[in-house]
């Protein structure tokens, strides 16, 4: 089973980690506004965190079969489902293979692949290249820092040690990263988003360095689905409004679903 958190209270929530992230990484005030509401689960993708290493190679649509599995394993017959960056790629397979166990379906900051993705400039690619080829994990958590996260917010330097600690606590194997970032170039649902039959709500920032806000509303439109873009607000959109995150989540699970 993957390694798992379920806490709070009320309809089913299941949350989606993107490429890298551990279930460490969705912050702890975005986490305890998502328990109010919900009853929460958790967890880390096969082969990162604290979950069984992963067998390799696999796909995005491997790891949605993964998350499914957890639903069942935890006897949760429906669940709103909210995924991010590659987490919302996952969701999405779900969406399109499972829809009866989905209750709503929350995509952020995700893409659909396809011939119309838009991705991170070369820049970013070798300033993200260069900070892993040295080995250590300062270099790789500023190159992080200042890809995932907005102008606005990286402006408090004090706001970087909540950051690096949150990487400092996970257990994230090269070769697992290396694996996703495959999967995540093999990911093309961009001429099937039209079949998601479920209630679903896109968030994106405008800012957003990792996966450009095109893509955002690439898959918005090919759904179709309302687009929620959060000004001036980068990749990791949930560490940086964590309040706003969490009430658009609530708003539209408790909503569309009623």
């Amino acid at each position: 089973m993957l390694s798992h958190e379920r806490v709070g209270e009320g309809e089913p929530l299941i949350a989606i980690m993107g490429m890298s992230g551990t279930r460490r990484a969705w912050g702890e005030y975005f986490r305890a506004e998502l328990e109010r509401s919900f009853d929460c689960v958790f967890f880390d993708n096969r082969g990162i965190g604290d979950s069984p290493r992963a067998e390799m190679p696999f796909s995005v649509a491997d790891m949605a079969v993964d998350t499914i599995d957890l639903l069942d394993e935890l006897g949760i017959e429906r669940a709103h489902v909210f995924g991010v960056s590659m987490g919302g790629a996952i969701a999405q397979e779900m969406a399109l293979s499972r829809p009866e166990r989905i209750r709503t379906l929350t995509l952020g900051a995700t893409f659909c692949g396809g011939p119309d993705a838009e991705l991170m400039d070369p820049a970013d690619l070798q300033l993200l290249g260069a900070a892993y080829a040295t080995g250590e994990r300062e270099p790789v958590y500023r190159a992080m820092w200042e890809i995932n996260l907005s102008p606005g917010f990286r402006a408090d330097e004090s706001r970087f040690a909540a950051f690096a600690a949150m990487g400092d606590e996970s257990n994230v194997p090269r070769a697992v990263v290396m694996q996703q970032m495959r999967a995540c170039a093999d990911h093309d649902t961009s001429e099937r988003l039209a079949e998601i039959s479920v209630p679903t709500l896109v968030i994106h920032g405008s800012v957003d360095r990792l996966i450009k806000p095109s893509n955002g509303q690439q898959v918005a439109e090919r759904i179709p689905a309302p687009l929620e873009l959060m000004e001036d607000v980068g990749h990791t959109f949930w560490w940086e409004q964590p309040q706003r995150s969490a009430d658009l989540i609530r708003e539209h699970a408790l909503t569309a679903a009623a």
